[in-house]
């Protein structure tokens, strides 16, 4: 049974004793900690007044500074309810509860989408939260039939799950027939959760495949990876390596990148299988080790942004991006993704991947990426970029950066007071 309690107060009580616990400052990194969501509960309080319809769910800002929402559809929904479940569980307060329970219901009907493959985003960031919190046994045939839902987009001939329906690449000169993305990586904990819960080894299966397609076909030699691989739906064969939201077909796109370490890292806790395991670390050296990482580990959007042997199909204009702006959400991704790496490695590598997470939540923590001083009411961090060549959510705040960054700062947490 899962111990219940109030995590400020733990914290409050365990910082004082805590220089055994840690090697390092222990005691400042929990304090700033403890301090990122007391901000978060300020910008969430008045999220929750503002962002009232439950059709409509809060994702960034406007130009003009007001809420943008997605709709029930879109693959950020589940993230919201996720953050409060968050918040839920570091403060122990009923208000996250309820108001994590009110929003995670809005989105039952999503179990039945297969329009695209984002569902697990959106249902295991809310429902799948909330039952590991909770326990609450309604939410399992919800979370199941979504992972069903998922799988009707897996092609057995190309072993992938399909991401998008049909589509023209980014300059138009290539129909994609059968895209998959490297985000996918980011849906399989859904699978591997259901086929655990439920025996059916098809889930198992489905999830393992696709992983090794898209370590096969996405990832590079030099580890960095193409953001959109298309494959012949009838034959199987691939036919592009592209990109959609990076700066070009060869170039490092660094949520591409995020979501491959993360991917890659839950793909091995599930299977035990070393590929995915050095998969997941040959993507988070790259990263890590870039010369264009900047001191504080935040990355610029895309790793080779207006660097010569890299041609964008889309308008660049290195003038209106200068300097290139940074994507703390692919930082946030990161950062959780390297906790849960460090634990699964020795030695040097080891402490290379936890301290660098630990960097990053203390570069996040600033003020340059916090909204403490509320430069805008509503989310946590600052200076996230969507899909910059569609000139779209250019250093905005984004509530995936929120959500990832709450839960890093959870792993970090239970990995130092050893709580489960």
């Amino acid at each position: 049974m899962r111990m219940r309690f109030h995590w400020l107060l733990a914290i409050s009580v365990i910082v004082a004793l805590s220089f055994s616990l840690l090697s390092w400052s222990g005691t400042i990194k929990m304090q700033l900690i403890e301090r990122n969501f007391q901000v978060a509960e300020k910008r969430y309080d008045q999220l929750l007044l503002t962002a009232t319809d439950k059709s409509k769910y809060p994702h960034s800002l406007n130009k003009d500074g007001s809420l943008f929402y997605y709709g029930i559809d879109e693959w950020t929904g589940g993230f919201w309810p996720g953050c409060l479940w968050f918040m839920f569980e570091f403060t122990g307060d009923a208000k996250w509860k309820k108001a994590a329970e009110e929003w995670t219901a809005s989105l039952e009907s999503n179990q039945f989408n297969t329009v695209h493959h984002d569902i697990g985003f959106m249902m295991f960031s809310s429902y799948g939260n909330g039952l590991r919190l909770t326990g609450n046994e309604s939410y399992k045939p919800i979370l199941v039939q979504s992972a069903r839902s998922l799988c009707k987009r897996y092609s057995p001939v190309v072993g992938s799950i399909q991401s998008w329906p049909a589509r023209r690449s980014k300059d138009g000169r290539n129909h994609w027939q059968f895209p998959v993305i490297m985000d996918n990586m980011m849906n399989l904990e859904l699978l591997f959760w259901a086929a655990k819960e439920t025996g059916d080894s098809s889930f198992y299966h489905i999830a393992v495949k696709h992983a090794e397609t898209t370590r096969k076909n996405h990832v590079r030699p030099d580890h960095s990876s193409f953001h959109v691989v298309n494959y012949d739906p009838v034959s199987g064969k691939m036919l592009h390596q592209q990109t959609l939201q990076g700066f070009s077909d060869n170039s490092a796109w660094s949520r591409g990148q995020a979501w491959g370490i993360y991917g890659f890292t839950a793909t091995y806790r599930f299977t035990k299988d070393r590929r995915f395991l050095q998969t997941a670390i040959g993507m988070a050296d790259f990263y890590l080790d870039n010369k264009r990482l900047p001191a504080d580990r935040i990355p610029l959007w895309d790793f080779n942004a207006g660097q010569k042997g890299y041609k964008p199909d889309w308008a660049y204009d290195p003038n209106k991006y200068n300097p290139v702006p940074r994507d703390v959400s692919a930082a946030s991704i990161t950062a959780s993704a390297l906790l849960e790496l460090s634990e699964y490695c020795d030695g040097k590598r080891r402490k290379k991947y936890y301290d660098a997470a630990a960097n990053m939540l203390e570069s996040l923590s600033r003020p340059e990426y916090l909204n403490d001083t509320g430069s805008n009411p509503y989310f946590l961090l600052k200076h996230s970029v969507g899909n910059l060549p569609s000139d779209r959510e250019v250093d905005v705040p984004l509530i995936y950066a929120d959500y990832y960054f709450l839960e890093a700062m959870h792993r970090y947490i239970k990995m130092n007071l050893g709580r489960e």
